[in-house]
């Protein structure tokens, strides 16, 4: 038997239960602060509600030669179009670099560039200053409530990964999303109130055929293009990871644009279907929605165009904005999906035990080996 066959028959057997998933590992952390438990799904639903729902059922792919050649692509374009118009992106030569600081191990440097549509966007890049040659680059994306100062700056942070990962031998880039940092107060309106500013943007681009989350994205595409015109990077060894909002981001990121290498989430991977089903959509900010989006998949859709490229999610089994039943159909169906391209060591999915929307010294340590496999400096 060909060994693809034998993967993707082990990969079915494990997503019916049959088998053990490699993929799927529970670990109890040395300390944590504790979540919500997971209480009986659908309890918070009306009755007349959950019965007018019409959820998709989206099936992993067995054939790998039809998924190649048409299915993706076509999943793909339904997953871009989802996001709404987005622009064509400037020249990242437009890139102007506006402060330069000397650290211990690295350079840190400010720049910004405008996104060619309607806002100035401010970054930080860190230079690894022992390198040899160009070097991978890690894209920092921040939660909600941070910016890029808390994944470059911020010491006391938990995000606080950059100067770690520069020392390490990475380029390190975050920017502020289009509400954080120094972008609040920047528009559409006149205003410094951090949620009305995202309100409000949702809003007009919803008017105006655009998608607040689409357009974050965009820029993260733009930040991509910059590090690709940087002689310090290899462009072909980008990766992305984030907590909460930033981990979301990590593989959406990953999904619509094949630039991104390897990912890294911590404590926002599951399904739309399980935030429904528990009432926890509360959890996140107006940014978190594209329209229309269940009327084709769930997130397992989303994920599945990131294989075979290395993913790596990290989730608190008390994180009430990743119900940690959405967590395992997402390690089933990805399990089959890795499976299927005979890389089931490329998908891991660790879940930590009374652990709530946290980002443990432990996750830490699995972000920095995950790289340190899949990306490694000094190749």
């Amino acid at each position: 038997m060909k060994p693809l066959l034998i993967a993707t028959l082990l990969a079915l057997l494990a997503a019916a239960g049959a088998l053990p998933s490699a993929a799927q590992l529970r670990v109890t952390p040395k300390e944590a602060k504790g979540g919500t438990p997971l209480g009986e799904a659908w309890a918070d639903v009306t009755p007349a509600f959950r019965a007018s729902l019409k959820l998709p059922q989206w099936e992993i792919p067995t054939d790998l030669k039809q998924w190649q050649q048409h299915d993706r692509a076509a999943t793909r374009a339904t997953v871009i179009g989802l996001l709404g118009e987005l622009p064509t992106r400037p020249e990242p030569s437009k890139v102007k670099v506006t402060a330069k600081e000397e650290k211990d191990g690295y350079t840190l440097e400010r720049f910004e560039f405008h996104n060619g549509v309607d806002a100035v966007v401010p970054g930080i890049i860190l230079i690894p200053r022992e390198r040899k040659g160009r070097v991978p680059a890690i894209i920092g994306l921040h939660g909600h409530g941070s910016t890029k100062e808390t994944i470059c700056v911020n010491e006391k942070e938990s995000q606080f990964i950059g100067p770690m990962m520069a020392r390490r031998g990475y380029v390190v880039a975050a920017i502020d999303g289009y509400f954080n940092g120094d972008r609040i107060g920047a528009g559409p309106f006149l205003t410094k109130n951090k949620a009305q500013q995202e309100s409000d943007l949702f809003k007009v681009y919803m008017w105006t055929g655009r998608n607040l989350w689409g357009m974050m994205l965009r820029d993260e595409q733009c930040l991509i293009d910059y590090l690709q015109s940087r002689a310090e990077v290899d462009p072909d060894a980008i990766g992305v990871t984030g907590m909460s909002m930033g981990c979301t981001r990590s593989w959406w990121l990953a999904a619509i644009d094949d630039r991104v290498k390897a990912v890294v989430g911590i404590a926002c991977f599951t399904r739309y279907t399980e935030l429904i089903a528990h009432g926890n959509t509360r959890q996140h900010g107006i940014y978190y929605w594209v329209p229309n989006l269940l009327k084709h998949f769930d997130t397992e859709a989303i994920n599945a165009l990131i294989a075979p490229r290395p993913h790596l999610e990290l989730t608190g089994d008390q994180d009430a904005g990743a119900p940690v039943d959405g967590v395992a159909v997402l390690e089933r169906k990805l399990a089959q999906m890795y499976g299927l391209y005979d890389k089931p060591d490329h998908f891991r999915s660790v879940v930590y035990a009374k652990t709530g929307h946290e980002y443990l010294p432990e996750m830490k340590e699995e972000m920095v080996a995950w790289f340190a496999r899949h990306l490694p400096v000094g190749k």
